[in-house]
C-alpha cells in the first residue's frame, strides 16, 4: 500500500491534539490541588503557642517574594497585649514602642490595626516550626524568629 507523507502527519497531529485536550482538562485540577496543599495554614489553639518575644526580621508582599529587612520586636503577653518595639537604625526616632490588643480567634491572630481604635485585622500562621513563624496578614507576610 501506498501512504502519502501528508496522511501520516495528519494522523499524528490528531493524536497530539487529543493528548493536549486531556492535559488541558487535568491542569486546572492539579493547580487547585497544589494551591490548597501548599497553603495549609497552622491553626493556633490559644495564645500559649506564641507567648513571648519574637524578632520580626522581614516583611514581604508575597510569600516567595522579595523580603524587606526590618528591625521590630513583638512581645505577645498573656493579658492580650502585643508590645511592638520598632528600631529605626537610619532615622532620628531611635526606638518606638506601641502596645495593641490581640486575641486568638478561629486559629488566627486577631490584632488591632491602630492603638486606641477597635479596628482589627486577622493574621494567619502560614508556617510555625521550632523558633520560626510566618504570618500572613491582609497586606503583608511577616517573618519572625523566637527570641
Amino acid at each position: 500500500m501506498w501512504y502519502s507523507l501528508n496522511s501520516v502527519f495528519d494522523v499524528d497531529r490528531l493524536g497530539a491534539i487529543t493528548i493536549m485536550k486531556r492535559y488541558v482538562k487535568i491542569i486546572p485540577i492539579a493547580a487547585l490541588f497544589f494551591a490548597f496543599s501548599a497553603n495549609a495554614d497552622v491553626a493556633l489553639k490559644d495564645n500559649s503557642e506564641i507567648l513571648g518575644k519574637w524578632k520580626l526580621y522581614a516583611e514581604a508582599t508575597k510569600l516567595d517574594g522579595e523580603q524587606k529587612p526590618v528591625t521590630i520586636e513583638w512581645d505577645f503577653k498573656g493579658d492580650g497585649v502585643l508590645q511592638q518595639t520598632a528600631t529605626d537604625s537610619v532615622g532620628r526616632t531611635g526606638e518606638m514602642k506601641i502596645a495593641i490588643k490581640y486575641a486568638i480567634e478561629n486559629g488566627e491572630i486577631k490584632k488591632q490595626t491602630k492603638p486606641g481604635q477597635e479596628k482589627y485585622e486577622s493574621c494567619k500562621v502560614v508556617e510555625k516550626e521550632g523558633s520560626k513563624m510566618i504570618l500572613k496578614c491582609p497586606f503583608l507576610y511577616y517573618f519572625l524568629t523566637k527570641k
